[in-house]
């Protein structure tokens, strides 16, 4: 992503909300016309996608987290993707 990007504030949009499927041990991304099934590391982007943190700021999270290098392309193509069918929107 472009620095301009990377100041952008990710949310999930309103339609939409984390949940988790104690039925069959998933995590799930629901919206009205559907789901979306999350693996663990979905779970935690979407999680600090609060439209107060950048991609940037979510990026460093993240890679402290896990203590590793190199997040922002797959983390930027999850969120695009996700962006894709309106599920996450951006902010300034």
């Amino acid at each position: 992503m472009s620095a301009v990007a990377d100041a952008r504030a990710p949310r999930l949009h309103p339609k939409a909300r984390l949940s988790r499927d104690d039925v069959r041990g998933r995590d799930v991304l629901l919206y009205p016309e559907g789901l979306v099934t999350l693996n663990t590391t979905g779970v935690e982007i979407l999680k600090l996608c609060d439209g107060t943190r950048s991609f940037a700021d979510i990026v460093a999270t993240l890679e402290r987290r896990y203590a590793t290098t190199g997040l922002a392309p797959d983390t930027g193509a999850f969120l695009e993707g996700l962006a894709a069918k309106g599920l996450v929107t951006y902010g300034p």
